[in-house]
């Protein structure tokens, strides 16, 4: 093939089939230069590092901390009651909290493993890893939409606009893997926020969440190479748009962006051959597929995609984040109808696969080294929704994010402990409260890195995922 086309025709014809991740940062201008050749190469942490991968297990629509980690025995004695005055008042997205009767839970917690920890009936598999778990039952924010709470969790601010956790991570850190994303995603349908959630925001596009679908022959889209290409016509087309691009960064050494781009580029190509290698479970043990029930119908997404998290930690991807509910009629953690059986049928699907996830990084000596983490984005209400907001009824509960529960394990957390409290209708955080932004900071200390120190330049001013605040004590003591 002939080498004689002008810069502009390659660009135009070589974009086919190279992946989003490459698309995505020609879409863009880094907003600032990167020094390295390859931007996803993997850094040595600042800071002694407990963990260096993530798994993100994020419940959408908000699991109810009263039906599943966070035990209120009050609940069920005031039910139907009116909230004592002296809890006070909350602002909730669709009831109004003094006029809204206490819902009491139809769930049984008992106690789990040496440490006693108690845990909703809802998770018989997970129970058996309470000694794994620490479970931080104080954390709170003021968003109390999905919107603004997604992105408080996943961003650090309640508003568009701001890179995702997963994107401040590669961007600290990068990525051990050469051959995959950095930072993926598995999700199970819509996201009530939109995909600004798993975004880069300001930082250079190569940073932000790539998709990976669980079904059809081309796990990432716009992957596949085109049929009319042969591997070794395409390896001869990236070849001849490396070369000049060189020639073009070598008047022009202020542009690293550009080095950025070519390195795009090759992690694309590398991708095709990686991809759909790592999607294949077939060569998966039966009994690997029955731990994360594969084979069943209730679990057989989740677990499928809990299976794929633990294969990308395993090739060195660095955060993984799975997701359960969408946005498609009842089937999210969004319980404003039947609270209680909404929880169960979600738990049904989840369950199993979060156990078998635990077990499986364990056996495979990965738990050490990777960060587990479960929650959503806010909890629930200890009163009924009433149905105010025309879809909710009197078993429902509201949007509520001043106190809400999420665990860890692995990564060098110490599990059987539960840190914090709220008050005893699980209304605020009242005890060591964990605002989204000491959550963060501590993800980032677990993983090496002081969050003030992780900035980026950004119309004039240096931002950080903590904006301003955050405290890492809640860190040291998931460690001790």
């Amino acid at each position: 093939m002939s080498t004689n086309w002008d810069r502009r025709k390659f660009l135009e014809h070589s974009g086919l089939g190279f992946g989003m991740l490459a698309a995505s940062w020609l879409s863009q201008r880094a907003g600032a230069a990167e020094s390295a050749v390859n931007p996803l190469a993997p850094k040595r942490p600042p800071l002694p590092a407990s963990a260096k991968n993530v798994i993100f297990l994020f419940m959408h629509g908000g699991p109810s901390h009263i039906e599943t980690f966070d035990p209120k025995p009050l609940l069920s004695k005031l039910h139907g009651q009116r909230v004592p005055e002296s809890f006070g008042k909350v602002q909730l997205q669709f009831s109004k909290f003094e006029d809204s009767p206490i819902l009491g839970c139809r769930r049984a917690f008992r106690r789990h493993g040496q440490s006693g920890m108690e845990i909703s009936d809802l998770f018989p598999h997970v129970a058996r890893h309470a000694d794994q778990l620490a479970v931080v039952r104080s954390m709170n924010h003021d968003g109390f939409t999905h919107t603004a709470a997604l992105n408080w969790l996943n961003n650090g601010w309640p508003r568009l606009g701001r890179p995702s956790l997963g994107s401040w991570l590669v961007y600290g850190l990068g990525s051990e893997s050469d051959s995959l994303p950095a930072f993926v995603v598995m999700l199970e349908g819509g996201i009530k926020s939109g995909p600004e959630v798993y975004n880069a925001g300001f930082l250079p596009a190569l940073y932000q969440g790539t998709p990976l679908r669980t079904t059809g022959s081309s796990p990432i889209l716009n992957l596949k190479r085109p049929e009319t290409f042969t591997s070794e016509q395409q390896r001869h087309w990236l070849d001849t748009l490396r070369w000049y691009n060189e020639r073009h960064l070598e008047k022009r050494q202020e542009e690293s962006a550009l080095e950025a781009r070519i390195a795009s580029y090759e992690l694309a190509f590398k991708m095709q051959m990686a991809a759909p290698e790592l999607a294949d479970l077939s060569k998966e043990s039966a009994s690997t597929r029955a731990l994360y029930g594969i084979d069943e119908p209730q679990t057989a997404s989740f677990g499928g995609r809990c299976l794929l998290a633990r294969r990308l930690v395993q090739r060195g991807v660095r955060f993984v984040q799975v997701w359960s509910g969408n946005t498609t009629g009842d089937t999210d953690w969004d319980g404003h109808k039947q609270c209680d059986e909404n929880h169960q049928r979600m738990a049904r699907k989840i369950d199993k696969p979060v156990a078998g996830l635990l077990a499986d990084l364990k056996a495979n000596g990965l738990l050490d080294s990777t960060l587990v983490i479960w929650g959503g984005e806010f909890g629930r209400t200890p009163t009924s929704d009433g149905g105010m907001n025309g879809g909710g009824d009197s078993m429902g509960r509201d949007h509520n994010p001043y106190g809400f529960t999420i665990w860890m394990a692995g990564g060098g957390v110490r599990g059987g402990k539960v840190i914090g409290k709220t008050d005893e209708i699980g209304l605020r955080a009242i005890e060591d409260p964990v605002h989204v932004h000491d959550f963060h900071a501590t993800v980032l200390a677990l993983m090496g890195i002081e969050h003030t120190k992780l900035t980026y330049s950004f119309q004039g001013r240096d931002f950080r995922l903590t904006d301003v605040h955050g405290k890492t004590d809640l860190a040291a003591r998931l460690k001790a």
